[in-house]
């Protein structure tokens, strides 16, 4: 159970550095939750795909709860750093 509360944590804050730091360079807003959901079909659905299954949701069903959870966090975390530089940019700072 801590080990899932640091990961959570940690994949939050990590998306959240990757994703502003991406939106001050591309100065764009939602970008990095754009890039996160790619990734997250290509990472998480095409590379473990078994092809001995005969349907998709086998395929899912190799996935837990506590799997889930840290990329819901890093969800959270693209989202905020998205949120955070919107917000910047509504305060008048023209940097981000």
């Amino acid at each position: 159970m801590l080990q899932l509360m640091i990961a959570t944590v940690l994949f939050l804050v990590m998306m959240f550095g990757i994703g502003f730091i991406l939106n001050m360079l591309l100065k764009t807003t939602w970008f990095p939750i754009y890039l996160f959901i790619i990734a997250l079909i290509v990472l998480g659905i095409w590379a473990p795909w078994d092809d001995s299954a005969t349907t998709t949701i086998q395929n899912f069903a190799h996935y837990t709860v506590i799997d889930y959870i840290p990329v819901l966090g890093a969800l959270v975390g693209a989202y905020v750093s998205g949120w955070a530089i919107q917000a910047l940019r509504k305060g008048g700072y023209k940097m981000f």
